[in-house]
């Protein structure tokens, strides 16, 4: 749930500042502004969906290294 409140906040930020921007009569620097506050937001999105795989517990024997330094 904190996931989705932190996505709301940020989204609502965001737009929130744009709308001002534009009522302040700043379109040109929303113009510049725009491709940041996208990445920003794909950011956010992106670290609230990323998820840690567990371990699959599989172990892989090691392999021991060449004796005499033969190629």
């Amino acid at each position: 749930m904190n996931k989705q409140v932190l996505i709301i906040t940020a989204t609502a930020t965001v737009f929130a500042s744009s709308v001002v921007m534009v009522v302040m009569g700043r379109v040109a620097a929303i113009a510049t502004l725009a491709p940041a506050l996208g990445l920003t937001m794909h950011q956010i999105v992106l670290a609230a969906r990323q998820q840690t795989a567990p371990a699959s517990g599989h172990r892989v024997a090691a392999v021991p290294d060449k004796e005499g330094g033969a190629p």
